[in-house]
């Protein structure tokens, strides 16, 4: 697929909402990502939990806040997310 200016077309990437775990590395956070999922058999409503290596290239974040994160390249081994932005800071 081509676009008007004959680009390829990036493909739309995936966003998640969720908190920072951990600020103790430079440029790094570690961001949990909760969401519910139903038993296929027994309809239960259950929570998962993934945690996620998210670069933050300005610090901007710290544990405890509210961030949204955006798939991007392989930064590192684990880094594959960048923190788009900070939606609510830390109390």
């Amino acid at each position: 697929m081509l676009d008007k200016n004959d680009n390829p077309k990036r493909p739309k990437r995936k966003t998640f909402r969720g908190v920072v775990l951990s600020d103790k590395m430079d440029k790094t956070r570690v961001v949990s990502i909760q969401r519910t999922a139903r038993h296929p058999f027994y309809e239960k409503v259950f929570r998962k939990n993934a945690k996620f290596y998210a670069h933050d290239e300005g610090n901007e974040s710290h544990a405890g806040d509210i961030v949204e994160i955006i798939s991007t390249r392989p930064l590192s081994k684990l880094k594959r997310w960048r923190v788009s932005r900070v939606v609510s800071k830390a109390r």
